[in-house]
């Protein structure tokens, strides 16, 4: 079985509190962008993992792939399986690509033993690869709360619009990210701004990462105010970074406008 899984950018993201478990309460929408991955899942003889692509960083044993076939196989019996994963998404972008790939290998694994999980049961078990990974179990936008595992609805349409992403050869690991950062309630509400439309977001959806990633990585600052100069209607950094996109009212091609960076654009589905 082949599948696409696809990456995020998060409209708005605050960090609310740190957690008496270490992680920290936040408050963010995930949006699905249409950057992939090419995972397959075959049933096999012995189990096995390769990948092809862009480097990934780590032991294969890490990986969130073989994490969900492990964490599926405590509850079910499984027969082995052979996982090819083609990385295409940028890693430490903080577009979340290796959490896609984890909940879309549950996703494979579900169909492919026909276990009849239910979407809510889906989504438990990738809370537990990881925080952003339940939003990859379903294909729309979502308001997230928690470490990012608790979501609920929310309406945003950026049909019709372009996108636009930059990953620069810059990596920000999250504990780096997250080490700058000083918790704080928001002043206004992600979901309001979200659904007040993008003409406000300029001035007030913010990502609270950015003010300490950008004194460390300036060159990450220049990207997003690049991209404003190249006329995006909204430009910000995505999770904890590095990557940076801009959402644009209609078709521009700007891969010569960042020289060194991968750059990937599409229509906005």
């Amino acid at each position: 079985m082949v599948s696409f899984p696809p990456c995020k950018i998060n409209l708005g993201l605050h960090i609310i509190d740190k957690r008496p478990d270490g992680y920290h309460n936040l408050i963010t929408c995930f949006y699905p962008v249409p950057w992939t991955d090419i995972l397959e899942v075959i049933i096999a003889d012995t189990f096995s993992f390769t990948c092809s692509g862009n480097p990934i960083p780590g032991i294969a044993e890490e990986n969130l792939c073989v994490k969900a076939y492990a964490l599926l196989k405590e509850d079910f019996r499984l027969a082995p399986v052979k996982i090819h994963l083609h990385k295409i998404i940028p890693t430490g972008a903080g577009l979340g690509g290796g959490s896609a790939d984890g909940a879309y290998t549950l996703r494979s694994l579900n169909t492919i033993f026909k276990l009849e999980l239910s979407q809510e049961r889906l989504m438990a078990y990738a809370a537990l690869l990881g925080s952003d990974c339940s939003f990859f179990i379903q294909d729309e936008s979502m308001l997230a709360t928690g470490r990012g595992e608790i979501l609920s609805g929310i309406q945003v349409n950026l049909s019709n619009k372009y996108i636009v992403l930059v990953k620069p050869g810059i990596h920000v690991s999250t504990a780096e990210a997250y080490g700058g950062i000083h918790p704080r309630q928001p002043l206004q509400s992600i979901a309001q701004l979200v659904s007040d439309g993008i003409e406000t977001w300029r001035l007030f959806l913010k990502n609270d990462f950015e003010e300490s990633v950008f004194k460390k990585y300036p060159a990450i600052e220049d990207i997003k105010e690049k991209l404003y100069s190249l006329g995006a209607l909204y430009a910000s950094m995505s999770g904890s970074g590095a990557a940076v996109y801009g959402i644009f009212e209609a078709e521009v091609n700007l891969a010569s406008q960042f020289p060194g960076a991968t750059v990937w654009s599409a229509p906005i589905p």
